[in-house]
């Protein structure tokens, strides 16, 4: 493992298929490009800014990627997807009541954002940055968190027998990423768990009524 904390090709002859190099080739310019962006932001992020982190030439950054915007927006990507298996896992005990699931899912997502101040910076606030195509992607990936979570509240009859228990999951889950984003924009990424307690109550508000 290097500086950066990125899992460095072994020196010299290896058995690594080209596959494997192009794998962690890719892995690393992923990396970097957070961690760039998290500390500069998009607009002040350049290519030689990844490469010097990420320890590979212009020629191997070419390779995969056309440009500054599509290497990022792969990395948002595998960042969402990091970030969406993290919440799966959570809810994955179906033999446990809905709330304790949820709570479990809201934890293990508010964890993920507070371990890495500059992923969560890239992943909330950065994304705007990179121009029409990443904020449509944003989009995208939040109508998935809202599909993660309306089929949750979907197995209690409470949620269903609301007017328009849809809108209300976008409802909540717009709110959740509205506080989430705040706390990173001021610089407070490590407080995000405390977010669990208020959010919970008002979902549990929400299922009462």
């Amino acid at each position: 493992m290097d500086s950066d904390g990125f899992t460095s090709l072994p020196r010299g002859r290896h058995h690594l298929t080209r596959e494997q190099v192009a794998a962690s080739q890719r892995d690393r310019l992923l990396q970097s490009m957070t961690q760039a962006v998290g500390e500069k932001g998009y607009a002040r992020t350049s290519v030689a800014d990844v490469l010097k982190r990420a320890h590979v030439s212009r020629e191997t950054f070419y390779e995969h990627f056309t440009d500054k915007q599509a290497c990022f927006l792969a990395a948002y990507e595998a960042s969402a997807e990091r970030i969406m298996g993290v919440v799966n896992e959570a809810l994955a005990a179906r033999d446990q009541p809905l709330m304790l699931r949820l709570e479990r899912a809201l934890r293990a997502y508010l964890r993920e954002l507070a371990a890495d101040g500059g992923a969560a910076r890239t992943f909330l606030l950065e994304i705007y940055a990179a121009g029409p195509a990443a904020a449509a992607l944003r989009y995208t990936v939040q109508r998935g968190f809202i599909e993660i979570i309306d089929g949750l509240l979907e197995e209690d009859e409470r949620f269903r027998a609301l007017p328009d228990p849809q809108f209300a999951c976008r409802m909540l889950v717009g709110g959740v990423a509205s506080l989430v984003t705040g706390k990173v924009a001021m610089g407070q990424h490590a407080a995000l768990p405390k977010l669990c307690a208020p959010i919970l109550a008002h979902f549990r508000s929400l299922l009462d009524q």
